[in-house]
């Protein structure tokens, strides 16, 4: 059963729980109203067994490494419902840039060597990222937590804790896949721009090529799981302070259990990872230098009355020791040019920044 709190109550409640250092997550799915809450009633750590559990799941970008779950029989389940923006107290702590020259020259160099790879045929599409730390402490979690859902209508916004693992908050514009009532629904997203005041803007050949490659992977890799595939788009769709190209792909499942094999056939998708996947994977985890942990993984709610919705987990940050740390990318082509692949990691973590 679930508890309906005010907002205020609601924010109480889970910061409580935060100080109590107790497993929980907050989230509201994409122009939603309703914010949800699952509060694990143990500290224990729950690796996800099957597919056929129901909660909230939360995967690392390796796939090999344990997923989280926090079952709905073993939590209690709260929510609020939104009609206007949050109120918001305390103001925001304006951060500075905090990269450096030396930060800026390694990432063009990794980027120059992730394009020769491609232009030597060993991948079409490499996703090169980065992570930044930064101090905080100005503002409260739940504080940055509201701001996300002010700023983000658009975007899975979430807040999620567990003693044993650490505390992530963010607000992603990716779904990996939704399910229900046997329809499948979800996305190939690529290319950035910075929102200027309109959607209509003129979009070069490398992100359009970008993106077309991730629409193929997806298309290709679910087709004979599913009946009535249809695919729409790219449309020009806003996300905060950026813009990307988005085709939405639907259709309906053959099989009411085809959900652990169309994760496998998904994750990591182009647009996190590359194409072909083991070979964009392998370049990563050679050149990037750092561990992604939960940074591109996936997460979201699995048979949830009846239904799944899993989202990337893109724009999001870690909170450790006063300190965030923000994970950005970006996917490179042939066609990259590597001051503007940079240029467009910090506009990216520009957006977690200002939440601060």
């Amino acid at each position: 059963m679930k508890l309906e709190f005010t907002n205020i109550v609601f924010f109480e409640k889970i910061s409580s729980v935060l100080d109590a250092q107790q497993p929980f997550v907050a989230y509201r799915k994409p122009n939603s109203k309703v914010i949800s809450a699952i509060h694990q009633n143990n500290n224990d750590l729950i690796k996800l067994e099957d597919y056929n559990s129901s909660g909230f799941i939360f995967a690392p970008f390796n796939k090999n490494e344990t997923k989280i779950l926090f079952p709905i029989s073993k939590s209690e389940q709260f929510f609020t419902q939104i009609t206007n923006n949050l109120e918001i107290v305390d103001s925001s702590l304006k951060l500075e840039d905090s990269c450096t020259i030396e930060e800026k020259e390694k990432y063009i160099l990794k980027v120059n060597k992730a394009v020769d790879f491609i232009k030597n045929g060993f991948s079409e599409k490499v996703v090169l990222s980065r992570k930044e730390t930064i101090a905080i402490g100005k503002s409260t979690i739940t504080t940055v937590f509201k701001r996300m859902l002010n700023s983000y209508k658009n975007a899975f916004v979430y807040l999620w804790y567990h003693p044993k693992v650490g505390l992530w908050m963010g607000a992603t514009p990716e779904q990996l896949i939704a399910i229900k009532n046997n329809k499948l629904q979800t996305m190939s997203l690529a290319g950035t721009q910075k929102f200027s005041g309109t959607l209509d803007v003129i979009w070069e050949k490398k992100e359009l090529e970008e993106q077309q490659f991730v629409t193929d992977f997806i298309v290709e890799n679910i087709k004979d799981k599913i009946n009535k595939l249809e695919v729409t788009g790219p449309i020009t769709s806003r996300a905060g302070s950026l813009i990307h190209l988005r085709s939405d792909i639907c259709g309906e499942l053959k099989s009411k259990k085809s959900l652990e094999q169309l994760i496998n056939a998904l994750h990591p998708t182009p647009a996190i990872c590359g194409i072909p996947k083991n070979a964009a994977t392998e370049f990563i985890m050679q050149n990037e230098e750092y561990d992604r942990e939960f940074y591109s993984g996936f997460m979201g709610e699995i048979n949830c009355n009846n239904a799944s919705a899993i989202y990337v987990n893109l724009r999001c940050m870690k909170i450790e020791n006063h300190n965030a740390t923000i994970y950005i990318g970006g996917g490179l082509t042939k066609d990259s040019q590597p001051v503007k692949e940079w240029e467009e990691t910090v506009a990216k973590a520009a957006i977690m920044k200002s939440m601060w």
